[in-house]
């Protein structure tokens, strides 16, 4: 059902870094995005697969972890995404990308999962570096990087209090729980 996969669905961080993720993985997963809704019907996105080692291992320090986890710098080695898919707006096709990359992330997230994989989608990222480390071209904008592997961590939803903290946090004994806002904050309105 797709409320399992949505609730499955984390911001997983730390990966069974040996557990290989093939590369006909990664290109069934952008099948999917390629399937999905596009404004306009575009398709200005773009996907690069990284999945052997050395590559991902030029990846890992153009991204930042979890910024609310202030003594955590990333996942350590071990730990580390074993392929990432990094999402590209064309600006040959759009000038910019409103909101496609969100839809088709979703949609790769959601296949991951139902692979039994997880994955974290990562907007903190250092361009230029990334650029420079794999040769993206200047009419690419570098839109999202999709950390992905096998989880090697437990994600735990809470219910937050009304109006009350929203940081995700870990508990001593590892598990990383993500409070969620009651969905009678979330409501603004109803008209029925």
């Amino acid at each position: 059902m797709l409320r399992d996969l949505i609730l499955k669905n984390r911001s997983y961080r730390r990966f069974r870094q040996e557990r290989s993720v093939p590369v006909e993985t990664l290109r069934e997963l952008v099948e999917l995005a390629r399937f999905s809704p596009s404004a306009a019907n575009l398709q200005p996105l773009k996907f690069l697969l990284v999945s052997s080692p050395e590559t991902c291992a030029r990846v890992f320090p153009a991204l930042a972890w979890a910024g609310y986890l202030q003594d955590w710098d990333g996942p350590a080695e071990g730990e580390r995404p074993s392929a990432y898919i990094v999402i590209l707006g064309d600006t040959r096709i759009r000038a910019h990308i409103d909101c496609d990359h969100g839809i088709a992330a979703q949609s790769i997230m959601l296949g991951a999962v139902e692979r039994g994989l997880g994955g974290c989608m990562i907007g903190s990222v250092d361009r230029e570096r990334l650029r420079q480390e794999l040769d993206i071209p200047d009419h690419f904008e570098i839109l999202l990087v999709l950390a992905l592997g096998e989880p090697a961590e437990n994600v735990v939803l809470d219910d937050a209090e009304p109006g009350g903290d929203i940081r995700y946090w870990r508990d001593a004994s590892g598990v990383h729980h993500v409070p969620k806002r009651p969905l009678d904050e979330l409501i603004a309105g109803e008209f029925c």
